[in-house]
This record gives structure tokens, C-alpha cells and sequence, in this order.
């Protein structure tokens, strides 16, 4: 077995007349949390939609779990157990946060069928998810809606979860929730590629980081040696954390 579950070598991404991405290449370890950072502009969405299947690669090779998934559609992609959470959720807000959990759990055809364990250990992340169970989803706050699409991204066992900028937007005290249930969710043994702004998030959860600029990666490596390197910082993200 792979110590990289998941890998990018040389992928190209055309979205109509834009090339977005030039050859991206990227490892994402087995049982670790990745970190894809990079100012705005630089791929990243585009890259975890490339990976997802929503956009095809022009160029290139996606690998998971040695399996070559780059001209894979997004609901095969799905089945593998890989999750993904795009940057405006995807919640259906006519649906109650019940109802929006039900349609994740592909094995239920109603709620009770839905794994009870599973759902207490999601409810201890995420209390509030289990306080607004049944209230329509569009009248939550924005760091409910957060969690909620999260939940609904690990209500059945994924080997991969795929989450572009869980923190933006979010209070503070909700961005420390938020990193403690990734945390949770990494030591249970999910493998996580997360997109993030957020640097103080990146720093606390990241075990290894990949920085884009220009559809590229630029560096990768350690998140502990990038956020100890203040000049390599403001070199490639023009900050220091």
C-alpha cells in the first residue's frame, strides 16, 4: 500500500478558453492532513474540482489509492469514499438539516436507517447540528451551515475529505471548533486535503503543506518548516504567520 493516498502528476485544466492549471503535482499522504494554500487566483478551487471529476483534466494523471481517476465521473469519484466540501457548501436550504443529512447517507432510506453511533460521534463534533435537526437548513448561521456540510461530507466512513476553506467567514470561536473536529477527524484515521486562508488554521492542523502560485505548486513539504521559516513565508503567501 501507497503511502500517498492520493496523487497529481502533471495535470493541465482547461475551463473554456482559460488555462487554469500548468502541470500541477501533488502527494497527499495516507492518514495525514495536506494543506493547499496560495494567494487568491492561484488553483486552488480549480484543483480540488479537478480532482473531484467537475472539471476535466486536459493533461495529467489522478491517482487514489493507485487507482487512475482522471477521467472518472464525480459520482464514481464519490463512491470510492472521498467526500468533497466546495467553498459555498452545497446545502440544500428548502431541506431540513435531517433531510440533507439523509441524501449523504447513500445506505438509508430514512432516517432511522441512518448509523446511530455514527451520527452521536458527528453530533459530539458538531453539537449544533443535532439542535437544528429538524430546522430548515437555510435559516442556520454561516458557521452552522459549515458544519453542517461537513456532516453531511462524513456521515458514512470516507478514506478522503476533500474541503475547500472551511474557516471563511466563520467567528472565531467557531474556527477553534471547526479545527478541533479536523483534528478528530484525522486521528480517526481520515485522510483530509484542506484548502485554507486561514494561516493560524493551516499552522495548527497541517501536518504537510503544497503552495500554488499561477496553476503550479511552488512548495511543498512540512507545515511545521513553513511556519517556522518567516522568509519563506512572504516569499511564497507574501505573509508571515
Amino acid at each position: 500500500m501507497s503511502k500517498d493516498l492520493l496523487t497529481l502528476k502533471g495535470v493541465h485544466t482547461h475551463i473554456g478558453a482559460y488555462h487554469i492549471l500548468h502541470g500541477v503535482d501533488l502527494t497527499v499522504p495516507r492518514g495525514q492532513l495536506t494543506m493547499l494554500l496560495g494567494r487568491n487566483g492561484a488553483g486552488k478551487t480549480t484543483t480540488l474540482r479537478t480532482i473531484m471529476g467537475l472539471w476535466k483534466a486536459s493533461q495529467g494523471r489522478i491517482e487514489f489509492n493507485g487507482t487512475d481517476i482522471t477521467a472518472l465521473a464525480t459520482p464514481q469519484i464519490a463512491s470510492m469514499n472521498v467526500a468533497y466540501v466546495p467553498e459555498n457548501m452545497g446545502i440544500f436550504s428548502d431541506l431540513t438539516v435531517r433531510e440533507n443529512m439523509l441524501l449523504a447517507a447513500r445506505g438509508a432510506k430514512h432516517a432511522g436507517q441512518m448509523d446511530d453511533t455514527r451520527l452521536k460521534w458527528i453530533f459530539s463534533l458538531f453539537p449544533a447540528v443535532e439542535k437544528f435537526w429538524n430546522h430548515p437548513a437555510g435559516k442556520l448561521s454561516g458557521g452552522q451551515k459549515q458544519m453542517l456540510a461537513v456532516s453531511r461530507a462524513i456521515v458514512e466512513p470516507r478514506e478522503l475529505l476533500i474541503v475547500d476553506e472551511p474557516s471563511k467567514g466563520l467567528a472565531p470561536a467557531i474556527i477553534n471548533n471547526m479545527i478541533d473536529a479536523f483534528a478528530q477527524l484525522k486521528a480517526s484515521g481520515v485522510t483530509i486535503l484542506l484548502v485554507e486562508q486561514n494561516i493560524n488554521f493551516a499552522k495548527r492542523l497541517g501536518d504537510t503543506v503544497a503552495v500554488m502560485d499561477n496553476g503550479v505548486v511552488v512548495h511543498s513539504g512540512s507545515m511545521k518548516e513553513l511556519a517556522e521559516d518567516e522568509n519563506l513565508q512572504h516569499s511564497l503567501l507574501g505573509l508571515a504567520i
